[in-house]
């Protein structure tokens, strides 16, 4: 005796287009938790790059801190030696 397959009724093929539906929102929020995780990661990056750069910075303004007391100092040097005759520094 065959079996003769039951016809499908509207429910199952509402259940059919709902587990398709599914499906596919499922598919899309993992592409969309895949993009998330890559934008989080290039974001974290981004802000490591950042900080490197704020520490350079404040290196530099150190840097040119020093520089400049170190040229005002020189600059007083000069201001308080005598002013030097010319006839002084010709060779004799």
């Amino acid at each position: 005796m065959p079996w003769k397959p039951k016809p499908v009724t509207d429910l199952q093929r509402q259940l059919d287009a709902t587990q398709l539906k599914l499906l596919r929102a499922n598919a899309e929020l993992r592409t969309k938790q895949i993009y998330c995780e890559r934008l989080e990661h290039l974001l974290h990056q981004r802000c490591e790059m950042i900080d490197a750069l704020h520490g350079r910075i404040d290196q530099l303004r150190d840097q040119n801190k020093k520089l400049e007391i170190e040229a005002e100092h020189l600059a007083d040097m000069i201001r308080i030696m005598p002013q030097l005759d010319p006839a002084m520094l010709a060779p004799k």
